[in-house]
């Protein structure tokens, strides 16, 4: 009963902090928050499942309850979790911790519902995450979209209305065709399974199940279902070039609702395109390899040289997003253990990195009150806390040894090295690596220029250190930052667990 007592210990905390008076809000809510992040932690501790949990492994925490029939399909609550779900259930957790309290500084008006929302959000997230029914994952899978919209939309800067507006419609449209894909393959797999739970559905299509759907031959069925739902988690990781509501939303939200956008949401869409795509239909992923791998380089080399194009802060880290959820698309149609398990390490690494790089653009931003590049210079002489971590930051973007993100990169450069399904693997791979030096050039750039220039002393704001809060969630996230780089196995052994069944039983590659 562990992820119903998350469930409902966020959904209760939400709304007692929606009610809570203004001056204890944002207090109240860092609270409550550390209880799921508690509940969380004590999950990863006693994990003992094994294997995957689409098919046929020992699921962790697992309930399942029949709901309703419709017709032939039964729709239930089942919940469950597997080395993959509790990486990202643990990263939820912290992140929304650590940004509800570096939100103390920024947020000033209407707290109690910008924290209230922040709840929310994050009990959504956790639905995502255990949910192994399709109906209750895609009810989470939305209901997300519902307060990131608000937390825009109100707290955001000038262009918030456009920027929310353009977020929900892209990513709601996007959810629409992944809708329809996959309900294609269940009305193929006909009277061949009882339920709408994701591993009944995964075991009947591993077992050649799929039957014909209005004419459409099966294996072409399973062709449109894969390119209907790779394209709606596209836009929610997103790929070039699906990408352009991504820096438009960053730029507008408060910095707190960056860093879950960035450390938690882009997530949903990779995590989702190992689940649905790679685990469902592995033919299918190998038989697009190269279209895949394409757009995996593309978004890599793109989204840095978009990155190193940008005066704005908050832009820049934007866009270095994309780019490094291209190296966890390479991972995944590398399609070995290396490029799965680097893949799903790198989506942990990158939310706490990403996290960690947009809440010290936004410690800065809450004393200079400017984001651009061009009006900033000599921080590091008035911040030298800050200005220490955003160097770690951005070295550990860069791939430093020693800090997370370079395990992640590393296991996916060897698997994508090793890859026996992607003709070309080594060449895609090269290319993609190269990204890493526009990452530093863009980086350093910016490091410089904003960090260690002459200090400006017209500037119409005083350069003080930051507030107690802020810094304390910046060293917390620096600290997790090298904790993984130091010890991956303290998550990677368990994800490898679950990647190697989508290997041996979901095709044998």
């Amino acid at each position: 009963m562990m992820i119903e007592a998350l469930l409902v210990v966020t959904v209760a905390s939400a709304v007692a902090v929606m009610f809570a008076d203004e001056e204890i809000a944002g207090r109240l809510a860092f609270g409550l928050s550390l209880l799921p992040l508690a509940g969380s932690l004590l999950m990863l501790l006693g994990f003992d499942g094994s294997g995957n949990a689409l098919l046929g492994g020992n699921i962790a925490y697992e309930t399942q309850v029949d709901w309703i029939s419709l017709g032939d399909i039964t729709v239930g609550y089942h919940v469950g979790v597997d080395g993959i779900s509790i990486a990202l259930l643990v990263l939820t957790t912290v992140l929304m911790s650590l940004a509800i309290l570096s939100a103390w500084t920024p947020i000033d008006e209407r707290q109690s519902q910008f924290y209230g929302l922040m709840l929310f959000m994050e009990a959504s997230l956790i639905g995502v995450f255990t949910a192994l029914d399709f109906l209750a994952w895609f009810v989470a899978w939305e209901f997300v979209l519902v307060p990131m919209y608000f937390l825009i939309a109100i707290w955001g800067g000038p262009r918030r209305k456009y920027a929310a507006i353009k977020f929900f419609v892209y990513t709601n449209v996007a959810s629409l065709v992944m809708f329809i894909g996959f309900i294609a393959l269940v009305f193929g797999l006909g009277d061949s399974i009882t339920s709408l739970g994701l591993p009944e559905i995964a075991q009947a299509l591993h077992a050649g199940q799929l039957g014909s759907l209005a004419g459409i031959a099966p294996e072409t069925l399973k062709a449109v279902a894969f390119v209907a739902m790779f394209a709606g988690f596209a836009v929610k990781v997103p790929l070039v070039p699906f990408h352009t509501w991504l820096p438009d939303a960053h730029v507008e939200a408060p910095t707190p609702v960056s860093v879950i956008l960035a450390g938690v949401l882009l997530k949903m869409g990779t995590y989702a395109m190992l689940r649905f795509n790679f685990t469902m239909l592995p033919d299918q992923a190998v038989a697009f390899a190269i279209p895949i791998a394409i757009f995996a380089v593309i978004s890599v080399i793109y989204g840095a040289m978009l990155a190193l194009a940008q005066q704005d802060l908050k832009r820049i880290v934007a866009y270095s997003s994309i780019s490094s959820m291209g190296y966890v698309l390479l991972g995944l149609v590398a399609y070995n253990l290396y490029g799965l398990g680097g893949a799903t390490f790198q989506m942990v690494a990158h939310g706490l990195i990403s996290g960690l790089m947009f809440m010290s653009v936004g410690v800065i931003y809450n004393v200079a009150h400017t984001r651009m590049v061009g009006d900033l210079s000599g921080i590091a002489d008035r911040m030298p806390l800050t200005a220490t971590i955003f160097t770690a930051a951005a070295f550990g973007y860069m791939g430093l040894p020693l800090m997370a993100g370079f395990a992640g990169e590393l296991y996916i450069f060897l698997g994508g090295m090793q890859s026996t399904v992607l003709p070309g693997a080594q060449l895609f791979t090269a290319v993609a690596m190269f990204g890493i030096v526009i990452v530093a050039g863009y980086l350093l750039l910016a490091m410089q220029r904003v960090l260690f220039g002459p200090f400006d002393a017209d500037t119409d704001h005083e350069i003080v250190p930051a507030a107690v809060t802020d810094r304390v969630s910046i060293v917390v996230l620096l600290l997790l930052v090298i904790l993984l780089g130091t010890a991956p196995d303290l998550i990677y052994g368990i994800i490898q667990d679950a990647v190697q069944p989508i290997l041996t039983i979901g095709g044998g590659f």
